[in-house]
């Protein structure tokens, strides 16, 4: 019942911000468009968002799998494009409303008082209009070309007593693949050759190989169980790979438990080694390096702490030089610096960079880095190593403007 009232509310809120911007909206037909097409310009207002909630309410109803879907996950897309646009117009029509008010308030102390009537501002109209444009263009953009625009990273890991065999080691993480969401195989086939072309030593994922269940990485495990690297491909758990997000049991039967257990799986039968709470020790030529891994572990309430620190370390504490896979980017400040100082760095991802920002050699922004402190890229205290992933893949929203998916070149450096 609760769950009725709250669409309900929704709905209707969603219903005021459209009819309020619809005032706005026939403000610009007016003023930009021929009269024969104003009157379709107005229908297509309504029918556009009217049409792709029907779809979405269709399948939600009548195809449960419909979140797997490319075509649905491209109209709810639209449909959420759509609405931050007018949400952001929204501001500014409030702004010129506040403006009306004002004068109009003003003009009632003149005597005798002028016309009631006061006019929308065209030019704060139109700002509005073209902002909120720019907006939904810009989500356009990043799904049609940034989805799987991959870029390479390369760092410089510089690492205090790393044993000279393992300097100039290379080493590859991905982080964040989600599955579930991919709508071009091509173009992931693409990445995992960018990957190959690297030549890493050293292969690490930290996590999100799907969005909730494991069958979303089915048609995915040949692709992937194509990397090659020297030394061996390690890999962690991440938020979404434990399907806390969803109802179990599904259509199929499956249970919580059966899917985690099936997931696992395809990262053995990739060839990846999947660290839950353990560690690995690589040795080149008598040296150690010891490869940590933890379940999800974040500092954040809504997020799940299945990862133990402890168990990962047990039984290499006296390894002066170890890396760590952790999903969360939260653990680093929280259970790793200063506490854990022969762990020189820390591999994590999913912030995404939100898939939306600012993303530039001398400023970086995004909605995100108001939540976690270490949002993106590299950080470096008291020689310990954090680095934030990209991702590889995508979330909800199809697409990435200004934060492509990313696939990063690390360097180990004896110093």
């Amino acid at each position: 019942m609760q769950r009725v009232i709250g669409t309900i509310i929704f709905i209707a809120v969603v219903f005021a911000i459209d009819l309020y911007v619809f005032q706005g909206f026939k403000v610009i037909v007016k003023k930009w468009l021929p009269s024969s097409y104003r009157s379709l310009a107005r229908f297509l207002y309504w029918a556009i968002p009217v049409l792709l909630l029907a779809i979405i309410v269709v399948r939600a109803v009548w195809f449960s799998d419909s979140s797997k879907n490319s075509y649905f996950i491209f109209v709810n897309s639209a449909l959420i494009g759509l609405f931050l646009a007018k949400f952001i117009w929204v501001f500014f029509m409030l702004t010129d409303d506040l403006i009306r008010l004002v004068r109009y308030t003003s003009n009632q102390l003149v005597k005798p008082p002028p016309a009631k009537h006061i006019s929308r501002s065209d030019f704060i109209i139109t700002a509005g209009f073209f902002t909120a444009s720019t907006l939904f263009g810009s989500l356009v953009y990043g799904i049609a070309k940034g989805a799987h625009n991959y870029t390479i990273k390369k760092r410089k890991l510089p690492i205090k007593g790393l044993p000279k065999p393992f300097d100039g080691l290379r080493l590859v993480q991905i982080s964040d693949i989600h599955s579930g969401s991919f709508w071009s195989k091509s173009s992931v086939q693409e990445g995992i050759k960018m990957i190959n072309d690297l030549k890493p030593d050293l292969f690490f994922f930290t996590g999100d190989l799907v969005n909730n269940s494991a069958d979303e990485f089915d048609g995915f495990k040949e692709m992937f169980s194509d990397i090659e690297t020297k030394y061996g491909s390690y890999s962690v758990l991440g938020n979404h790979d434990y399907g806390d997000y969803v109802r179990w049991p599904n259509k199929e039967g499956v249970t919580k438990s059966e899917n985690l257990m099936r997931l696992k799986k395809h990262h053995h039968d990739i060839g990846w080694n999947l660290l839950v709470n353990e560690n690995h020790v690589l040795t080149i030529e008598g040296e150690e390096l010891a490869i940590l891994g933890v379940e999800n572990w974040s500092a954040h309430r809504r997020f799940p702490k299945y990862g133990d620190l402890n168990k990962a370390i047990n039984g290499v504490e006296n390894i002066e030089n170890k890396l760590l896979l952790s999903h969360d980017p939260s653990h680093w400040r929280a259970e790793i610096l200063d506490k854990n100082p022969t762990i020189k760095a820390t591999f994590s991802g999913h912030t995404h960079g939100m898939q939306f920002g600012i993303d530039s050699k001398y400023y970086k922004w995004s909605p995100v880095k108001y939540q976690y402190p270490e949002w993106v890229d590299i950080y470096e205290e008291n020689n310990q190593y954090l680095y934030v992933n990209r991702g590889f893949g995508y979330l909800g929203y199809p697409g990435r403007f200004g934060f492509l998916p990313e696939i990063t070149l690390f360097e180990l450096q004896s110093v």
